[in-house]
Parts: C-alpha cells; structure tokens; sequence
C-alpha cells in the first residue's frame, strides 16, 4: 500500500511539472536510443566487414607484392607478382592443395553505350578462375572462357550495378560496350552481392587478362594473384606451398626475405573483427556519456523540485511522515523519470535501427537493449538520491519556514 500511494504522490509530482518533466525524459531518451543506435551502427559494420570477407570463401588466398614480415626494403629491391608467378603456382606438380589460381590487373576507365557514360569502381582483366575463386557468381549471360584468354577476345563480365548504370532495364547480354576506347562484347552479368560502405563490390567489369593489359596495362606486372585452395582445411598447405613455389621464382633462400604477402580470409576476418569490436566499444563509450548528461539532469531537476516543494515537506513530516517516506518519495520520482525516458529511449533505439546510417545496416545487439535501459534506471536511482536524501534530511520547522 505504501509503495501504490508513493508511485502515486509520484506521478502526481511529475505531472504537476509536465514540461521540466518531459524535458528530464527526452534527456533520458537521447542518452539510451544514442547507446543502442551506436552500438548497433557498430555491429553493423561488423557484420557488413564479415559478409564481405567471407563472401571470397574461406579457402581464398590473397598474394599481393611486399615484405611479408612489414620491414623496410627498398622498392627496387622487392620483385612484382607476374603471370609467370600464377603459371608456376598452376602447374606445380606438388600442389596438390591448390585448386585454381587467377592472376588479377585492376585499372580505372570510362565505359559508353549509347548516348550513356559511365566510369565503373573498377576494371578487372583475370583468368575465368577469377570467378570461383572469388565467389563471383554469373545471374544471365556466362563467363568468358579460356579460350577468350588465349585469344585475347574483347568481352566483358559486368557487375550488377555497372550494368543497371550503363543499360538500366535493357538486358545488356550481347550488347557492346566502350571502355576506355575499346569495343567490348558483353557475355555476362554477376548476381548482385551487395555492400555496406562506400566500395561497391558489384561495380565492376571483368574481362580476359590479356585484353584488359594490351588496352590498359601493359604487359608488365600483376596487382595480386587470387588462389583458391582445394578445401577449407588445406589453407595452411596452400600457403606452404605458394611460399615455396614463390621463393623460388623470385630466387629468394631466406623465407623471412619473402617480397610477398600471403593474406587467407581467416586471418584477414579475425583482424577485420578485432578492429570493429574496439570501433564498437568506443562507439558506446561515447554514447554513455549521454547517458551521464540525462544522469545530471535528472539531479538538477529533482533539487529544483525539492526546493520547490519544501514547505510540502515540511507540512507533510509535521504530520508524522518518517524520512523513509519522504525519501522513498522523491526517489520513485527520479526513477519514474528514467523508466520512462528509457522505455521511450528503447522504442526510439529500435525504430531508428531500420535505417541505414552512412551506408551501414545497424543490427541492434539485445545485450545492449537491455543494458541500456538497466544503467539509465541505475543512473535514475543514483542520481536522484542526493536531491531525495537532502528532502528527506529538512527539519520540519525548517521546511515550514521557506517561502
């Protein structure tokens, strides 16, 4: 009975207030929808960087050009990646955990079709392994073929935003294109993969490696070199076995020398991981400190109140009211404040959690629902004992007295 009658001389208090109160709450709110969205926005970016990741295949192997060890080495001192490197790695006889390998060119340039224009992220010229080794999966048309490789033939693969930018609802298979002054055919669209951030991985055109290096590049070296190991498990042998064959064509003894880099998606992911959790707690970190503002408010709004009230006080302990009933009072009172903010805080959190945020997808964590809406109570409680305690501490002839 006691507890009803001070939940309701609180509500009482607080609507007699209805502004200063709703100002209090909306202090609340702002700190517990900014902890969830931010943590959300954070796992967001995590989720998006794992998807990315793992949509190469666990059993993708990345070899790019640089002192595996991170050490200084001069620039001229360090071997580039050639296709005789990806030809060495293809017919090693004892390669028995490497599946494929795709050599990789990756330049810039302007595609035309029609009175359109249009620059993709990038233009790729590979191998057809390319494709499987970086789970690239073709939605109409086919993928270019050996024999296009072999004879240098003018055909293109287009990612699924390149070809909505250069032929919008037109099928653009068997269509030709423009790059960069020269004719392509296109022979296939890749299935849309998506992506959260500012790279589109479906703004892209693939073609033959050579024809992208006569029109582009040149003959000279290789970005990267994609291999794709035989199974999840043999990563660690594919990598042994790429070290060695590499060592050798670039006429390296001393492993800890390499002038490549070996990145599997496992250990990339594991990084890629590590970096979003630290961007994620200090994400929420700052949040908090919205939280700690509300926190303020509420002890600014509840010494206001107190003083406010004063002779109430004092009238109510000349009656006989304990100072557990006064205290209890104006603490029901701040803690009504914060569970109310905070239960607005929650719905505005998840409403907002719909949206995308700078490119990102927030996924709201549960963990930090609840979390949020437990500390903004706790904040309630604390500080609102100091403004409840002073009330509660008022002689009666004191509080009589005020005016």
């Amino acid at each position: 009975m006691i507890l009803w009658q001070m939940l309701r001389f609180a509500v009482g208090g607080l609507a007699a207030n209805k502004v200063r109160s709703a100002l209090t709450m909306l202090g609340v709110l702002i700190g517990v929808a900014s902890v969830i969205l931010l943590l959300a926005v954070g796992n967001g970016s995590s989720v998006a960087v794992k998807e990315s990741i793992t949509s190469l295949g666990t059993n993708s192997l990345t070899i790019s050009a640089g002192s595996a060890s991170g050490g200084s080495r001069a620039t001229s001192s360090v071997k580039k990646l050639t296709v005789a490197d990806a030809k060495a790695l293809a017919s090693d006889a004892d390669g028995a955990a490497i599946k494929s390998v795709a050599p990789v060119v990756t330049t810039s340039g302007t595609a035309l079709y029609g009175n359109v224009s249009y620059s993709p992220g990038s233009v790729v010229g590979t191998y057809p392994a390319y494709f499987e080794t970086a789970n690239q999966k073709v939605a109409h048309g086919e993928y270019f073929t050996d024999d296009d490789v072999l004879g240098s033939r003018k055909v293109a693969v287009l990612g699924a935003t390149t070809a909505k930018q250069l032929f919008d609802t037109e099928d653009p298979v068997g269509k030709r294109i423009v790059l960069g002054g020269t004719p392509f055919t296109v022979v296939g669209v890749l299935q849309a993969k998506g992506g959260s951030g500012f790279t589109d991985p479906d703004d892209v055109v693939i073609a033959p490696l050579p024809t992208v290096q006569n029109a582009f590049t040149g003959f000279g070296p290789v970005n990267q070199i994609l291999v794709q190991a035989s199974s999840a498990d043999s990563t660690t042998a594919a990598q042994s076995e790429i070290t060695r064959v590499l060592l050798g064509t670039h006429a390296i003894t001393d492993p800890s020398k390499a002038d490549f880099r070996i990145t599997n998606q496992a250990s990339l992911l594991t990084a890629r991981e590590s970096t979003t959790k630290t961007f994620t707690v200090l994400l929420g970190a700052v949040a908090a400190i919205s939280l700690l503002v509300g926190g303020i408010g509420i002890t600014n709004i509840m010494l206001v109140t107190v003083t406010e009230r004063t002779r109430e006080i004092g009238i109510r302990k000349a009656l006989g009211a304990p100072r557990a009933v006064i205290l209890g009072q104006f603490l029901t009172e701040s803690t009504l404040l914060s569970v109310l903010g905070a239960g607005l805080g929650v719905a505005a959190g998840i409403a907002g959690s719909h949206f995308s945020i700078v490119g990102i997808k927030p996924v709201v964590i549960p963990e930090s629902v609840l979390g949020a809406f437990g500390i903004a109570v706790a904040i309630g409680l604390f500080f609102g004992s100091y403004p409840a305690n002073r009330a509660a501490s008022l002689r009666p002839i004191d509080a009589l007295r005020h005016e």
